[in-house]
């Protein structure tokens, strides 16, 4: 083995691949004792990555931790560690796989919406992160004709990011903002959430289903008018202009377009 790792990329690959796997077996013979015996010495990294990395996760997953405990969610950390390494090196954006885990993760399922509200809150990492953008001034439709505005194309601010879920997750995640934390009943129905930084704080507000029907399509490019009628096939009764007015409010988008017209238009 020693022999393998005579070069300094090897040896380095090699030493991180041992970390993460919390054993220096492989390494045997490239580890140096001296007052600290080696096996010490590999320890003392095993805890310092590990130990980064978990509170890289806590700092992302707050409501995660305090729904489950944080004894749970250390061990829950450590085994996401052990098997999703870092991609990057950028502490801040680590932890995109972490809801998948836990949906997947046998001692988490008697909280089957940890992995929703997980998803919330890695939306709110992905969101501060996300480029900057003016938010559209409602005022630059004015010199759209009436006529035109079912086939105007929103585009979502980049920092938009939209979770649906059966579960109550803006309830469950607004709740645990404040002390003491106020009940909430995880079987009381599915709830939507609309994550934003438009400016320099990320917001998160609930959405009704009509609503986020109507994010849902404006965000996979459809026009305003197709948008608007999933939204009402959604939630009979979906008031469009209110929506709207909602979303210009808080700067759900960026820019507008209009529909390309259609061949045998």
């Amino acid at each position: 083995m020693v022999s393998e790792l005579q070069d300094l990329p090897a040896l380095q690959a090699a030493f991180g691949q041992a970390l993460l796997r919390a054993d220096a077996g492989p390494l045997a013979g490239a580890l140096v004792s001296d007052r600290i015996s080696a096996e010490r010495r590999f320890a003392v990294h095993i805890n310092t990555v590990f130990g980064l990395l978990g509170e890289a996760l806590e700092a992302a997953f707050p409501v995660v931790c305090r729904l489950v405990g944080t004894p749970f969610f250390q061990r829950t950390a450590q085994v996401f560690i052990a098997r999703h390494p870092p991609a990057v090196p950028h502490l801040a954006v680590y932890g995109s796989g972490f809801a998948d885990f836990l949906a997947g993760f046998p001692p988490a399922a008697g909280v089957p919406y940890l992995p929703c509200v997980a998803r919330l809150e890695w939306a709110r990492v992905e969101a501060y992160f996300a480029a900057d953008r003016t938010p559209l001034d409602p005022a630059s439709l004015a010199s759209v004709p009436a006529a035109a505005c079912p086939d105007l194309v929103f585009s979502l601010h980049p920092s938009a990011r939209l979770v649906r879920s059966p579960w109550p997750v803006f309830g469950l995640w607004r709740a645990h903002q404040q002390d003491p934390v106020a009940p909430v009943d995880p079987g009381s129905g599915g709830e939507a959430a609309l994550v934003l930084r438009p400016g320099h704080e990320v917001t998160v507000t609930r959405l009704d289903p009509g609503d986020a029907a109507l994010v849902a399509a404006l965000a996979a490019g459809a026009s305003l008018a197709e948008a608007a009628l999933v939204a009402g096939d959604c939630a009979p009764g979906f008031d469009l202009q209110t929506a709207l007015a909602g979303h210009f409010g808080r700067g759900s988008f960026c820019g507008v377009t209009l529909a390309r017209p259609s061949p045998d238009g």
